[in-house]
């Protein structure tokens, strides 16, 4: 058993064990953040106790898992810079980077949702103090932290559907489809294991996706997809996916 293998299976069992104690001792429990590998894994377990996934807002990837109710302590965090006038144009992996060499692990962290010109950050209350202290500055740009109750509306909308047209609904016809790819290449991609579905490697190219499956796709993005809209009057099938 590798390194990231070991890990997940440790992961398994303390999920397992939040789940257990939560229905033994009628308490809350929760996790730190899943990521979506993480989370399909979570789907997968038998636990004892009911379980929701919280991110601090509703299309939020990363997740806590929360176990015999209550409420996740998720905090939102806004990050904004000093001076307008000298801030950078500042990306995701930049935020996330100034995050990470705060000495954060990534699991006490959620998603980053870029603003104009502003982050808002989601984390574990644990983790948000020394967030608000310690991040000064982003790349070059002097930044400032605070505390805010929500994120504003329409922030992290998903993208609008697009209809791609592919041969069946297998995977391997939907990345084509998708991506733009000859049969050829889009075999090896799998072959190569660029391909996850819901987070984890694909295992099989046949397989048939279900409404809501998210598909990434190493070098080319990824996407959502969202169902079967008929066929085409050549036969092929039209397909509502929304590109990540």
């Amino acid at each position: 058993m590798d390194g990231m293998e070991n890990e997940l299976e440790m992961l398994k069992k303390r999920l397992a064990e939040l789940s257990r104690r939560a229905a033994e001792r009628g308490i809350s429990t929760h996790s730190e953040f899943l990521s979506l590998g993480e989370q399909t894994e979570l789907a997968r377990l038998k636990l004892a106790s009911d379980c929701r996934l919280e991110g601090g807002y509703e299309d939020a990837e990363r997740r806590v898992a929360v176990f015999g109710g209550g409420e996740p302590p998720v905090c939102c965090l806004e990050v904004r810079p000093k001076s307008r006038k000298f801030a950078e144009a500042l990306v995701h992996r930049d935020y996330l980077g100034s995050l990470m060499a705060l000495g954060m692990r990534r699991s006490v962290l959620g998603d980053v949702v870029l603003g104009e010109g502003t982050a808002y950050v989601f984390c574990l209350e644990s983790a948000a103090r020394h967030i608000e202290e310690g991040l000064t500055q982003v790349r070059h740009t002097q930044v400032q932290v605070r505390r805010v109750e929500r994120m504003p509306e329409g922030l992290a909308q998903p993208p609008e559907p697009v209809t791609v047209n592919a041969a069946s609904e297998r995977l391997d016809a939907v990345v084509s489809a998708v991506f733009d790819l000859s049969r050829a290449e889009s075999q090896r991609l799998f072959e190569a294991e660029r391909v996850l579905v819901n987070g984890l490697t694909a295992k099989s190219a046949s397989l048939r996706l279900e409404p809501g499956t998210i598909v990434s796709v190493r070098g080319h993005g990824r996407f959502k997809f969202e169902a079967t809209q008929g066929e085409t009057r050549k036969g092929r099938l039209r397909l509502s996916v929304r590109k990540c």
